[in-house]
């Protein structure tokens, strides 16, 4: 069993082809995938993708791109979006975005702390998307930490080992993607050889982030495979091991049961 801890179905690239999109994923033994929300939009669109199917979960959240949009967003009227579904069970994706900066920094940290009282209040995972912000997340996350403790899932990561050993100290959770496979990464690939199995999740961040050999090309879940593959290469176990614990990790972090 594999679990696509992170992608896009409402997004159009996979939207028009779910069913075979779902299919497909199954043949390869992914069980759970969890479909995350960027604005408004993509909510209503998730709600519909999560009654449709049994084994796919949602989100709720605004993403650093979209925040221009979402400057009055208030720590309730993310708690109210999650009382929508019971299959909504986690909070983002959400966090800093400083490499295009689509969106003004201050909003981006506004909405950011936002969603993280709501995780607060709620007790569900914070998923966050963090580029080119590393000092700004970790003082935001270890600043709020004090205050009352929750969990966070950091998506697609790629920062240094460095910044992983600081999330680390905090308690925070790992999803690896395809950017992981590619050849050039070897510092991500010691990266995550360096984290604890049981703070390790994967993703596919799909219709983007192909993995290796498919790079280029519109990425599904199935192809999760591969990032689960060159997990166990780095680490140096099997490819079931890889799938298990980390499929543990997403039950244990998003606190649902298996079956």
């Amino acid at each position: 069993m594999i679990i696509d801890s992170h992608c896009h179905l409402d997004f159009k690239e996979l939207n028009s082809r779910l069913d075979e999109i779902i299919k497909d994923s199954h043949k390869v033994g992914i069980k759970y995938l969890l479909t995350i929300c960027t604005n408004n939009e993509s909510f209503n669109k998730i709600n519909q993708i999560i009654n449709k199917y049994i084994n796919v979960y949602g989100t709720y959240g605004i993403h650093p791109h979209e925040t221009k949009n979402y400057a009055d967003l208030l720590s309730e009227d993310i708690q109210n979006k999650m009382l929508k579904n019971k299959k909504l069970i986690g909070i983002g994706e959400s966090g800093l975005d400083f490499y295009y900066n689509h969106s003004d920094s201050k909003v981006q940290k506004k909405c950011f702390i936002e969603h993280i009282h709501a995780s607060q209040q709620t007790s569900k995972t914070l998923i966050v998307h963090s580029r080119n912000a590393e000092n700004e997340t970790l003082d935001i996350l270890s600043s709020e930490m004090k205050n009352k403790e929750f969990k966070v899932l950091m998506h697609c990561f790629t920062g240094t080992k460095e910044f992983a050993d600081k999330l680390l100290n905090i308690g925070c959770y790992f999803s690896a993607s395809g950017i992981v496979t590619f050849k050039k990464n070897y510092e991500l690939s010691e990266t995550f050889k360096s984290i604890p199995d049981d703070k390790i999740l994967v993703e596919t961040d799909s219709p983007y982030l192909s993995p290796e050999p498919l790079r280029g090309k519109i990425n599904e879940p199935k192809n999760l495979i591969y990032t689960v593959r060159h997990l166990s290469k780095i680490k140096g176990v099997s490819e079931e091991s890889v799938s298990k614990f980390t499929s543990n990790n997403f039950f244990k972090l998003f606190n649902i049961r298996n079956g």
